[in-house]
């Protein structure tokens, strides 16, 4: 690796990327460069390009620093990779990495061919006589895929990356050796009776990594939450834009009202806190000797005013912020007001760069094995070019050798045999033409003829849809289908939802529609889906461990939790999202549950997950699909507003009527009897009506599925329902003749 050659260690973080350059001089680690790039927006915002942001910081890393092409050690965030700890039986050290490799294949939820993985046995492993009886090995994984984006960025700016690690075990290797290397480097593990243990917890902006460790043995776990959502929720509470909640969060004291500040961020402070406390209490659930001390808090976060003292009040342990490196020399770095100020922000770069050095206590790396063979193999091209080199010349002196005492003989004897050859090669190259030819010319017959006959379906599928469409919406049934009067029927009882506008947009990848803010928008509605209409969500079985006892509320609330992300990674592929816009006025408060949005997400969500659609084929038989048949799929309620108070025009108002001419009293209500000029008894019927009108806007995705297709597809499920209710039968029918015969 790097010796006591210069490291970069280097964090593409949510909102910055850090970078921090050390060397070694004789037993010091000493910071001579570092940088904090900052980019013009966060990563997770929607209107943000990541790629083209992370390019612009790595080009100015390069224009800033000579030696930004150094080796290179880089983090990737601690959920996008996977960490396990296990203990191996006593065995000999040889066999560990054949334990490791079943251990991976249980461990990992993927074929290990999709992934990058690699592992090492902890510190205080004991190892006697060949042979490991106390010990623990750390395995280490990511995803392939996420490893070539992760690394993608830096190919594009042409440095190569030495050293991938995950940010928790980066910040592990940085207090082991900063706090910890006197235990490490004097003390033998005892087990029974082991060293206090630290928490570490790194609060980055959309999520937190939080470390327990001794030194010896590590405990690691991710947590959904992060210093954007203190931002968010004052976004949320306090109407502001997200610049301007960024700004007030830091700045919270300095604020006209900073309690009310306080206050609106309390939520995301309980919601910290108790992640925490529940994390602590899962491990002491599997270590009940561990002796936890202290707190130590890094990330930028941490700055904000208050943070550490609530979490020490509330957690009850010692809490220190990670603004101080104990082991780390250099002046000219560590004297910046710039590093100072975000000092706890830089405890990655700096487990990257002991690592780098080689003096890190965990040395695993994740670059891909291929991209490490091809430096190999490039590293080698100069010899290889020297050696070819070597043959080429030898073959060349060969052949003049050979042509030599070729030209010294005749070729009458196969004059005639070549120009037969030649002939007939000629020959061969036109017949391959022409059948090459009319290979081109079936093909495009082909294909014009699938489009003749296949474009009768194709025709009719806009019309479908939209038909389908107007089948989805709620509508009341009027007796003999007649519109009551807001009188005879209040429009707030009234089920009715009346669309304004449809619009469509095609997406070559769904998957760019389905962005992080619509997936967890996503999430958050269908939970809110399952609870109200007391449903299980899917995979959730009533049998499951997991929800032995759980009610439908219960269940529903897991599938809006963080670890649900899995449940669904969104639609893919080419297809369209429709959008409708409209409102209705079913919002009276005695109907709490189902008002407002509530109503929309019963009626509306519901018809596009179950209700079946009935439509007249063009030969005039009538077919039923189910929604998923016709295409449809993650229906999604975008917003969700509270109703509003709006005036809408009385059909019944007659401006020309004798109640039209009378001024009522100011406590006339519509309906009540006035008296008319000449003594007749008027109803009283006001121009508008004061009604609670709830606007949304609600999405649903549909890739075409022409009507052939459809039916096929249903004809094939009915088979194989029907072959599973006929074995279902026969099984049941030779179960009941072994019990009367046995």
């Amino acid at each position: 690796m790097a010796g006591s050659a210069g490291v970069w260690g280097i964090e593409i973080g949510q909102s910055a990327l850090k970078a921090l350059h050390c060397i070694k001089k004789g037993d010091e680690i000493v910071a001579d460069q570092f940088d904090l790039i900052e980019y013009p927006k966060i990563l997770s915002q929607p209107d943000a390009d990541p790629d083209e942001l992370i390019a612009d910081a790595l080009v100015e890393l390069l224009e800033r620093h000579e030696t930004a092409r150094d080796h290179i050690c880089m983090s990737v965030p601690g959920q996008s990779g996977l960490s396990k700890f296990f203990k191996p039986p006593p065995v000999d050290v040889k066999k560990i990495a054949d334990i490791v490799r079943y251990e991976a294949k249980q461990q990992i939820p993927f074929e290990l061919s999709d992934v990058i993985w690699d592992y090492q046995m902890m510190p205080g492993a004991q190892v006697e006589e060949g042979y490991a009886l106390e010990s623990e090995v750390g395995l280490f994984a990511m995803k392939r895929e996420q490893a070539y984006r992760q690394l993608a960025p830096f190919d594009e700016a042409d440095m190569q990356v030495d050293l991938v690690q995950l940010a928790p075990i980066a910040i592990y290797n940085a207090i082991a050796y900063d706090r910890m290397s006197e235990r490490l480097e004097t003390e033998e593990f005892d087990i029974d009776e082991p060293p206090s243990s630290t928490v570490i917890l790194s609060i980055g902006t959309d999520s937190s990594d939080l470390i327990i460790t001794n030194g010896f043995r590590i405990w690691q776990r991710s947590m959904p939450i992060g210093g954007n959502h203190f931002t968010r929720q004052l976004t949320k509470d306090l109407k502001l834009t997200f610049a301007k909640a960024e700004h007030l969060k830091r700045n919270a004291r300095e604020a006209v009202d900073p309690k009310l500040i306080f206050q609106t961020m309390r939520p995301v402070f309980n919601d910290l806190v108790t992640e925490v406390q529940r994390s602590i209490g899962f491990f002491r659930g599997i270590d009940k000797k561990a002796n936890i001390t202290e707190l130590l808090v890094t990330g930028n976060t941490v700055k904000m005013p208050g943070l550490a003292a609530y979490l020490g009040k509330n957690l009850g342990y010692e809490v220190h912020i990670l603004d101080r490196f104990n082991r780390l020399t250099g002046d000219d770095v560590l004297s910046m007001p710039t590093f100072r100020d975000n000092a706890p922000t830089f405890a990655v770069c700096y487990g990257l760069c002991l690592q780098g050095l080689e003096l890190s206590q965990v040395h695993t790396s994740l670059v891909p094995r291929e991209i490490l063979t091809q430096r190999m193999i490039r590293a080698k091209k100069p010899w290889a070019l020297l050696g070819l080199s070597a043959l080429l010349i030898g073959a060349t002196v060969q052949y003049m050798f050979t042509q030599r005492s070729w030209a010294t003989t005749t070729d009458d004897v196969w004059k005639n045999a070549t120009s037969a050859v030649s002939q007939m090669s000629s020959y061969s190259s036109a017949e391959k033409s022409t059948d090459a030819d009319l290979e081109s010319r079936l093909m495009f017959l082909n294909e014009l003829g699938k489009e003749v006959t296949g474009n009768n379906d194709e025709r009719l599928l806009w019309l479908e849809v939209l038909e389908a469409i107007n089948l989805m919406i709620p509508r009341e049934d009027y007796p003999d289908g007649e519109i009551p009067s807001p009188r005879e029927m209040p429009l707030q009882d009234r089920k009715d939802i009346y669309i304004t506008s449809i619009e469509s947009k095609h997406f070559e990848d769904l998957a760019e529609w389905f962005t992080e803010d619509i997936a967890t928008r996503y999430q958050e509605e269908m939970a809110s889906w399952y609870r109200q209409m007391d449903r299980l969500p899917p995979g959730a079985m009533p049998e499951d461990d997991s929800l032995a006892g759980a009610d439908a509320d219960t269940a529903a609330s897991s599938y809006s939790s963080a670890d649900s992300g899995a449940l669904d990674e969104g639609p893919i592929e080419a297809g369209w999202v429709i959008q409708l816009k409209g409102y209705h006025y079913y919002n009276s408060p005695e109907r709490m549950g189902f008002e407002g949005a509530n109503h929309v997400r019963r009626q509306l969500t519901t018809n596009f997950l179950e209700k079946e659609i009935t439509m007249t084929s063009p030969s005039g038989e009538e077919l039923t699909f189910t929604p998923q048949q016709m295409g449809f799929s993650y229906p999604l309620q975008l917003n969700e507003n509270e109703p509003k108070l709006v005036r809408v025009k009385n059909p019944e108002y007659d401006p020309t009527s004798v109640a039209a001419q009378i001024k009522p009293p100011l406590d006339t209500e519509p309906g009540d009897e006035l008296t008319g000029p000449d003594g007749e008894k008027v109803i009283y019927e006001p121009p508008t009506l004061e009604e609670q009108r709830l606007d949304f806007i609600f999405q649903v995705v549909w890739k075409p599925v022409p009507l052939l297709e459809r039916i096929e597809a249903k004809k094939a499920a009915e088979e194989a329902a029907a072959a599973a209710a006929e074995a279902e039968a026969e099984a049941a029918a030779f179960n009941d003749d072994v019990a009367m015969n046995p």
